[in-house]
């Protein structure tokens, strides 16, 4: 008998399901659309079959321990999803108690940044480091904060939240509701409004300017820095100026021992890293110069269902 974990990561258009052994091997995964369940209830019975089929269909016999799901505004404490704007589902949904309709296992939820720490930690890069930062660039920022080798949370579940410290209390117009949150700046859609920006500001000429906003992606902005565009490297010194500057700021509030960068934007490699380390340490207070480290993830295939495998796995450990 061969015990495993089940990861889940819940996205507002697709759900990632996959089955996660003990050694972070993840033998099987499939997904779901989110979007075609109206009912919680009705979606959580979907997520059952399809781990008990996964469960089924691997050679060998299973024995499933507990299942971890990372979700947008997924709280930690009360196991429930807490009006996330992305998803169909209103208000809060009771989630690890749906799920614990159906099993008897521990189900551990948290939202989708903390459980890319906690995979980092376990399966990635951070294996052996207690204080750590991971920092998701998608279409927003997110992040999972790790101090003395636990996850941070605060009082009510949401702590963590550097995307949504203020740039400028001016600036952007953020989904929060408020303005200048550092993921309108420093995030997949960020650089497209950064870039847009640029491009009617300037008469710079860009290989960017024959692009709708609708179609432009941050692949394409990495694609025409890699041929030198001048909009498109300005840009990224933009994002990394910005970014730098705030995570200089959080090195102040625990004392990492590395950032990582994770995510759509992060595949950018060096056109982010670069910026975004220089500026890190130009805003750093003196007694951290030089002392955090700013890493690619070290979670390749299967991240967010090893993220959140992962969730479950520390629980399990404790």
């Amino acid at each position: 008998m061969k015990n495993c974990t089940a990861g889940i990561d819940i996205g507002g258009t697709n759900t990632l399901v996959g089955i996660v052994d003990e050694e972070g091997s993840c033998l099987s995964q499939s997904s779901l659309s989110t979007a075609d369940y109206a009912d919680p209830k009705e979606f959580v019975r979907e997520l059952h079959r399809e781990i008990e089929a996964q469960v089924g269909h691997i050679e060998g016999s299973l024995i499933l321990e507990g299942i971890g799901i990372g979700a947008p505004n997924g709280n930690y404490y009360h196991g429930s999803i807490e009006f996330a704007p992305n998803l169909r589902w209103r208000g809060i949904v009771p989630l690890v108690d749906l799920m614990k309709q159906h099993y008897s296992i521990p189900v551990v939820l948290t939202n989708d940044a903390n459980a890319a720490a906690m995979g980092e930690m376990i399966y990635g890069g951070a294996q052996g480091m207690r204080d750590f930062i991971v920092i998701t660039l998608g279409t927003g920022l997110g992040s999972g904060i790790v101090v003395n080798g636990e996850l941070v949370y605060g009082h009510d579940g949401f702590a963590g939240e550097i995307g949504h410290t203020i740039v400028d209390p001016h600036g952007r117009q953020c989904g929060c509701g408020r303005r200048g949150c550092l993921e309108t700046y420093a995030s997949a859609s960020g650089i497209k409004r950064t870039v847009f920006e640029l491009l009617s500001e300037t008469t710079t000429p860009s290989i960017l300017r024959s692009v709708s906003y609708a179609d432009l992606t941050a692949v394409m902005v990495t694609d025409a820095a890699a041929q030198g565009d001048v909009i498109a490297l300005e840009a990224f010194d933009m994002t990394g100026r910005i970014l730098g500057l705030k995570l200089a700021d959080t090195v102040a509030h625990t004392s990492p021992e590395a950032i990582f960068l994770f995510g759509g934007l992060a595949k950018a490699g060096e056109f982010i890293f670069q910026p975004t380390s220089r500026y890190m340490e130009m805003n750093m207070l003196n007694i951290f110069k030089n002392k955090v480290k700013l890493l690619p993830s070290g979670l390749t295939e299967n991240a967010a269902v090893l993220g959140a495998s992962a969730l479950v796995k520390k629980e399990l450990g404790k």
